[in-house]
């Protein structure tokens, strides 16, 4: 039989609680190029385009498993280049938790534009993280 698993809301608000924790004070850096298979493979070719720091707390208590960042402290471009992902890091900056994708819509990371220019101010219009509360086995 094939695995079909859901999650009550309490599990995914529990899990994306405990997760958020570890986003407090965290590091977002944003990057050109392909996003990594996994938020454990190493960068490779992509460039840091600006880095972002999350609050503490980083986001608010999830809803449904889906978290909802609080104020982030954006910082000047980087470099020149166009936005497509970006990992989280613990307040180490070094720990990554998770990747992401970047974009004007639909995007784990909302910005108003994905052209970084150098010295220009990211400002960050949102970012949500969902807790999945489905997973089947085709």
């Amino acid at each position: 039989m094939a695995k079909n698993t859901q999650m009550s809301n309490l599990a995914v608000n529990t899990e994306a609680n405990a997760l958020a924790a570890l986003a407090d004070g965290g590091k977002m850096h944003i990057f050109t190029g392909s996003q990594p298979g996994t938020a454990d493979t190493a960068l490779s070719g992509q460039t840091l385009l600006a880095r972002v720091t999350l609050g503490t707390p980083a986001f608010g208590s999830a809803v449904a498993g889906v978290l909802t960042a609080e104020q982030m402290t954006g910082e000047e471009a980087l470099a020149d280049g166009d936005a497509a992902w970006f990992r989280l890091y613990k307040a180490d900056g070094t720990t990554a938790l998770w990747d992401g994708t970047v974009g004007t819509t639909n995007a784990n990371l909302t910005v108003p534009t994905t052209t970084f220019i150098t010295g220009v101010f990211v400002d960050c219009a949102s970012f949500t993280h969902t807790v999945g509360k489905y997973w089947t086995d085709h």
